[in-house]
């Protein structure tokens, strides 16, 4: 008898272990850090949406004065190159200092931990490994930003490439640039769990407006006796 009654406690605790990381599971995901996203996020947001805004106020800044489609194109494909490298080598400069300061931090903190106990050594090593781990990286920033430049760019360009007419031109590239950025901006606050709605409506007015202002800058001054 009691060798049975000792089997039971055994598959009580088995059942509570059991429960316990079946609880533990989904909690992993809700904990989730999306912070940890906002680097990568941040370049590849900023950079899609600078290539949409940039190119594609370069391309109606000179559709404004010079109806050839030509002209526009290689503008637009200019644009492309330059912003890329621009984008490129800011993020890596940006980043890369962050990454110095952050390290520097990093190796006076732990010049301050050489007085703790020894006894801590294991946990601290632990710690360490996860801040290296989490610092951000210049050439990852670096590249995605030109990538996601690039890909933003290459909407205007695709757009008008193939239209002759100038204002159905000018239309396509006004209508792709926005529907682009309504995506990027929705696609930007999904992956960082930030309201959708504000996020799209805020990139899209944004880029409007400086398609709208270089459009009508341009024009003024292409139509003045300067």
């Amino acid at each position: 008898m009691a060798a049975n009654t000792s089997r039971f406690p055994l598959a009580v605790n088995d059942v509570e272990q059991q429960a316990t990381v079946l609880e533990l599971e989904p909690t992993k995901d809700q904990d989730f850090d999306y912070s940890k996203r906002a680097q990568w996020l941040r370049a590849a947001v900023l950079g899609a949406n600078d290539g949409l805004v940039s190119t594609a106020s370069l391309m109606m800044g000179v559709g404004a004065v010079k109806q050839d489609i030509k002209v526009m194109i290689l503008t637009g494909f200019a644009g492309l190159v330059a912003g890329a490298c621009s984008m490129a080598i800011g993020e890596f400069v940006s980043v890369h200092s962050q990454l110095d300061i952050e390290l520097a931090q990093m190796k006076r903190d732990k010049q301050r931990g050489c007085n703790n106990n020894e006894g801590k050594q294991e946990n601290g090593g632990h710690e360490e490994e996860e801040e290296k781990e989490s610092l951000p990286n210049p050439l990852q920033a670096a590249a995605a930003s030109a990538i996601a430049f690039s890909v933003g760019a290459m909407v205007p360009l695709l757009a008008a490439s193939f239209i002759r007419n100038y204002k159905v031109r000018l239309g396509a590239v006004v209508g792709s640039v926005s529907l682009a950025l309504l995506v990027f901006g929705w696609l930007g606050a999904v992956l960082g769990k930030a309201p959708a709605v504000r996020s799209s409506a805020r990139v899209l007015v944004g880029g409007l407006m400086a398609m709208a202002i270089t459009f009508g800058l341009t024009k003024l001054i292409g139509s003045s006796d300067l």
